[in-house]
């Protein structure tokens, strides 16, 4: 029987071993898609205990806390914040198989310098372990970020955001071992038709000292709120739907929607899907003009129990997988951005595990002269970003594409310990290559494995979305 959890834990074999403290184990970090506040970088956040830092925000542990019977009050409600860690542990030890039971272990093991296996047993020695370090200061907000070698973290920011805890950062002659940029997040424009757009185009109006009262000014806006991104350091945008439209409907007709929608009549589902279609090749077309990265997420259906949602909220755990987005819209709209040479780089995430193929086979009908994987089927995404997911993803890339070119894992997370992820997908990620070389399907060129390994752990990423890391400390 294995030791839990070693050294060399998911390391099966000797080339996984090799490729992994050789070659991705101590490489830095870019985290290009987070939702971690940077208010809460600035500030330097001290935690008051293990579970306001694990369980604040963490709808992944919720889902699992609720599945196995635990009431409201123990997962977001108003309970001790002991118990809450006590219900987590009880939850945790029972789920066995869940990424999330090797994280927790790896943020313990960390972070804490703790080893104890997470079970109700060991629950108060973990507690108290964990509380004694974070009253120490070790592991405030800015120390897990310069332990973890993060050199990059990209936020995700509304375009009617100030920024101005980016600009403070900036400011800070103190951070200079990373870079927190914004990321441009204009999902609420996608949201035409709904009850809130009116408000929410009210708001972007402020944010940009100008009246929006049609398409004209409307995208006179977003391109000044762009430049302002633009100048704090934002290197890609981020937007979110069930699925992107190619319903072509030219400028003319989006304002007519857009002036309706403004005044708040009934919009026809035409309606909506062309001026989405509209915004986002004016959007696309942007993003090239500014060297960004365009990444669609795409493939989940939000807040599926409505008892809850009126409840809690939005955010808290009652989302899933949308197994009906149609790449067929989705290829049309990068091939009108291609047709007149507006195609930015690009990263796309299905939720739904079942497209992975047909996403890396569309994503190779893109390409640019000395760019490396000008299209990117981005990292396996939430639900999938487990063993599982992680080595179908992989197979995927591999069968279909050019692995080296692959632009690695980010954290897509509110928890500041999720740094982790990292080595949890390096691991897997040499793991995967290491058993093509013991099943003889892959030559053993330790130069050419290694280079891949560290670039797709680092280096693409830096190179992909533009960045200049600190120099390392």
């Amino acid at each position: 029987m294995k030791e839990f959890m070693d050294r060399d834990f998911l390391l099966d074999t000797e080339a996984a071993r090799i490729l992994f403290h050789k070659y991705a184990e101590n490489e830095p970090i870019i985290d290009y898609h987070c939702h971690i506040d940077p208010k809460d970088i600035y500030e330097d956040k001290q935690y008051k205990n293990i579970t306001e830092l694990w369980l604040g925000g963490d709808h992944y542990k919720w889902r699992l806390m609720r599945q196995w019977g635990y009431d409201e009050e123990a997962v977001t409600g108003r309970s001790d914040d002991w118990l809450k860690f006590l219900a987590w542990t009880d939850t945790l030890s029972r789920s066995v198989g869940s990424p999330l039971y090797h994280w927790s272990h790896l943020e313990l093991q960390r972070y804490f310098d703790c080893y104890l296996p997470i079970c109700p047993k060991n629950a108060k020695a973990i507690y108290d372990k964990c509380s004694e370090v974070l009253a120490s200061g070790k592991l405030n907000a800015r120390n897990i970020i310069k332990a973890s070698k993060v050199r990059v973290i990209g936020t995700t920011d509304d375009p009617c955001d100030t920024l101005e805890w980016h600009k403070k950062l900036i400011e800070d002659e103190t951070f200079n071992y990373c870079i927190v940029i914004p990321t441009f997040r204009p999902d609420q424009l996608l949201l035409i038709g709904s009850e809130t757009f009116p408000a929410y185009i009210a708001r972007l109006s402020q944010a940009g000292g100008q009246d929006i009262t049609d398409f004209y000014t409307l995208k006179t806006v977003l391109t000044a709120r762009m430049e302002y991104f633009n100048s704090l350091g934002c290197r890609s945008s981020d937007q979110s739907t069930a699925y992107f439209p190619c319903t072509l409907i030219g400028a003319e007709e989006a304002d007519r929607v857009l002036k309706k929608a403004l005044a708040g009549e009934v919009l026809t589902e035409h309606e909506r899907l062309g001026f989405m279609t509209e915004i986002m090749l004016f959007l696309g077309a942007e993003y090239s003009r500014l060297g960004w990265v365009m990444q669609l997420h795409f493939g989940v259906a939000r807040n599926t129990s409505t008892r809850m949602f009126n409840l809690i909220g939005k955010d808290t755990g009652f989302d899933r997988i949308d197994s009906n987005a149609p790449i067929e819209t989705l290829a049309a709209f990068l091939n009108e951005l291609d047709k007149t040479g507006s195609l930015p780089k690009t990263v796309l995430y299905s939720l739904d595990p079942t497209m992975n193929t047909a996403i890396d086979v569309l994503a190779k009908c893109f390409n640019e002269t000395g760019v490396c994987g000008k299209v990117q089927h981005g990292a396996a995404w939430w639900f999938n970003d487990n063993i599982g997911g992680m080595r179908d993803h992989l197979r995927s890339l591999c069968e279909q594409g050019v692995l080296g070119a692959f632009i690695g894992m980010l954290t897509d997370s509110r928890c500041m310990l999720s740094y982790t992820r990292h080595e949890y997908f390096r691991r897997i990620l040499c793991q995967f290559l290491g058993r093509l070389v013991d099943d003889g399907e892959l030559y053993w060129d330790e130069e050419i494995l290694g280079s891949i390994v560290r670039n797709v752990s680092f280096g693409n990423a830096l190179r992909f979305f533009s960045l200049l890391p600190p120099e390392r400390n």
